[in-house]
Order: C-alpha cells, then sequence, then structure tokens
C-alpha cells in the first residue's frame, strides 16, 4: 500500500471505494440548482465514514466505509443544509 503523499486524488478515491462496505443512493428533496448541489455535497463530504461518488439536481450517490453505515448522520447532515433526504430504493 503506497502512503497518502504517493497517491494522487483520484488514487486515493478509488482506494477508498475498494475498501467500501456499503453503496446506496438518497433521494434529496429541493436540490434544484449548482449552489444547491455544492451545500450537499460538502454537507456530506463532512460526515465520517462517507465517501460522496456523484450528488446532482435531486439526488446522490454515496458509500460508507463504515459498518453499520452512517445513514442517521447523513441525514442530518444534509438536513443541516436545508434539504431532506431519503434513502431510494
Amino acid at each position: 500500500m503506497r502512503t497518502t503523499a504517493q497517491l494522487r486524488s483520484g488514487d486515493i478515491i478509488k482506494e477508498r471505494r475498494e475498501n467500501t462496505l456499503a453503496e446506496f443512493k438518497l433521494r434529496i428533496d429541493g436540490m434544484h440548482c449548482g449552489s444547491c448541489v455544492r451545500r450537499v455535497s460538502q454537507a456530506l463530504a463532512t460526515t465520517d465514514g462517507v465517501v460522496v461518488d456523484e450528488v446532482h439536481v435531486g439526488g446522490a450517490k454515496v458509500t460508507s466505509s463504515l459498518e453499520p453505515p452512517p445513514i442517521e448522520n447523513m441525514l442530518a447532515s444534509i438536513a443541516k443544509a436545508g434539504f431532506t433526504a431519503h434513502l431510494d430504493s
């Protein structure tokens, strides 16, 4: 395994995904523009154990490196950013 100093940004994301325990999608109500997407992305990025794969208007794809996944923490972070989120089945 390489040290973080030896890894490029894309390598770090790939390595995190390889160590993923759960992957899921969230439906996020109220996102309608790029600013909203940035706010949700930042909220998810600050949640321990979460790797943000993709955030787009209406939803997000995230992975968790923790077991169990910190779903309640993610939903709380998104709510703090001013949005409501639900697990997308």
